[in-house]
């Protein structure tokens, strides 16, 4: 057996006793059945000594790629201090560096008059905080949010994303351009998505009690990449503000920098009563924060608390992070690298009937697949979603060395969280890829689209080189 043969033996031991020893929960090991190793900036290598283009990011939590030196020498820096590396909700200078650091980049509005709230280390901690937090600050129990909407996988994060059902959360629709609720899309179509919101606020026959606090994500990311118009969140940020509602602004996935602004909601120019923040604001390490107007903070002494609160090397990463996007102006270079992208997946999308939008804002970006044979719908809802096509690109995609993420509705939108750091050179490769991948599986029967199976080995290929 060569060196080759063994690297792939030992891999596929590693992802058989993963498929019997693992929960049936686990989800992005199935789609992608490889191992890494070693990673820097945009490349993973795996196990087997495959070599792939990253454009999942830890689901974006990776602003700056895999190890980044600023990142490493941070963590070091503190590890060879001394320093403790847990002190629950303790003063510590990691923590004053890491909050004013953060405080730089919000919205001026809101630093001025600013509190942040350490939860446990994920996105759904935040959420979680955040409703506690408009709750308590109100009295009031219920909760506004839209169709579409992923918030995190704990009980109060799932009553507010849009597959739950609860009396106590009340779904709004979404302006979705290529699906519209209303069949209209457009102006017009988020124009009556507000005007929805207002009714059910205001007549008093709704059935809708005041809610505690609306919470939405400026650009829905698990839901397929769709962003919200800057209009109405404008309309949201009116009608919450004249009607006494804490405005709750999910940037979980689209912060630091992904979009093209810092924040999502400065496309805007909103400024949110509470931002719920995490992924890429830990450095690629754990940490969560929720961030809020001075007159929402009516907690008592120990009404939110998480022992992992205090994670000292992830407060270091995410300082450096948040400083080196900000001193390097890659949120600028996200706007202009993500339009450079979506520019030539549209024209893909001309020549290709199976691409039925292509959308993003930002390194934040979708391409939906739909059935190319089907006719759209009348009322203005796009043809058919394909989420067999769709995995069939994602395996494809895998097979050439690239890893994307599939989301949406049906699963059917292709999503590319690459990087910020992603190079010009880098970027074309990855659109040659994703565009031959997606050709070469909408030509293949539907049958063969379908094949593969959960737990579906790497189609084997050539091992490109792809550190660049």
């Amino acid at each position: 057996m060569d060196t080759a043969e063994a690297a792939e033996f030992a891999q596929d031991g590693i992802l058989r006793r993963q498929s019997l020893r693992e929960s049936a929960a686990r989800t992005y090991a199935r789609s992608l059945p490889i191992v890494p190793v070693r990673a820097r900036g945009l490349t993973i290598e795996g196990a087997d000594g495959q070599r792939y283009l990253d454009c999942l990011s830890g689901a974006g939590s990776l602003a700056l790629g895999h190890n980044h030196p600023v990142v490493l020498e941070a963590i070091r820096a503190v590890l060879d201090s001394g320093a403790p590396l847990q002190v629950l909700d303790l003063a510590t200078p990691v923590k004053d560096a890491f909050v004013s650091e953060l405080f730089r980049t919000l919205p001026r509005e809101l630093a001025d008059r600013g509190r942040v709230q350490f939860c446990g280390p994920a996105g759904a901690d935040a959420v979680e905080a955040a409703l506690k937090l408009v709750r308590t600050a109100t009295g009031r129990r219920g909760l506004l949010s839209f169709s579409g909407a992923y918030h995190g996988m704990t009980e109060g994060a799932l009553e507010a994303s849009g597959g739950a059902q609860d009396v106590r959360v009340v779904r709004l629709p979404y302006p979705y351009n290529y699906r519209c609720p209303f069949g209209i899309g457009g102006e017009r179509g988020a124009e009556l998505s507000a005007r929805w919101t207002a009714s059910l606020l205001d007549d008093p026959k709704s059935g809708v009690q005041p809610p505690a606090g609306m919470i939405l994500e400026p650009v829905q990311g698990e839901g397929g990449v769709i962003p919200a118009p800057d209009s109405w969140l404008r309309r949201m940020r009116e009608l919450t503000a004249v009607r006494g509602i804490p405005l709750i602004a999910d940037e979980v996935q689209t912060g630091v920098g992904r979009t093209g602004a810092f924040w999502a909601v400065e496309h805007s120019g909103i400024v949110p009563d509470v931002m719920v923040l995490s992924k890429a604001v830990g450095g690629s390490l754990p940490l969560a924060v929720v961030v809020y107007r001075d007159e929402l903070d009516t907690w008592q002494p120990g009404a939110h608390a998480g022992t992992f609160r205090g994670n000292q090397l992830a407060m270091a990463a995410g300082a450096a992070t948040l400083a080196y996007v900000r001193e390097n102006g890659l949120a600028e270079r996200a706007a202009a690298l993500g339009n450079r992208m979506l520019a030539q997946l549209r024209q893909l999308a001309e020549q290709q009937p199976c691409i039925g939008e292509v959308r993003g804002r930002g390194l934040m970006i979708g391409v939906e697949l739909v059935d190319a044979e089907a006719d759209g719908d009348a009322s203005g809802g796009g043809r058919p979603a394909a989420p067999e096509l769709a995995a069939a690109v994602q395996r494809q995609c895998l097979s050439r060395g690239l890893i994307v993420e599939l989301g949406g509705r049906h699963g059917s939108v292709v999503r590319l969280l690459p990087p910020l750091t992603i190079t010009d050179e880098q970027t074309e490769v990855v659109l040659d890829r994703l565009s031959d991948a997606i050709v070469t599986a909408a030509r293949a029967p539907v049958r063969e689209q379908a094949r593969g199976g959960a737990d579906a080995r790497v189609p084997r290929g050539p091992s490109p080189n792809v550190h660049r």
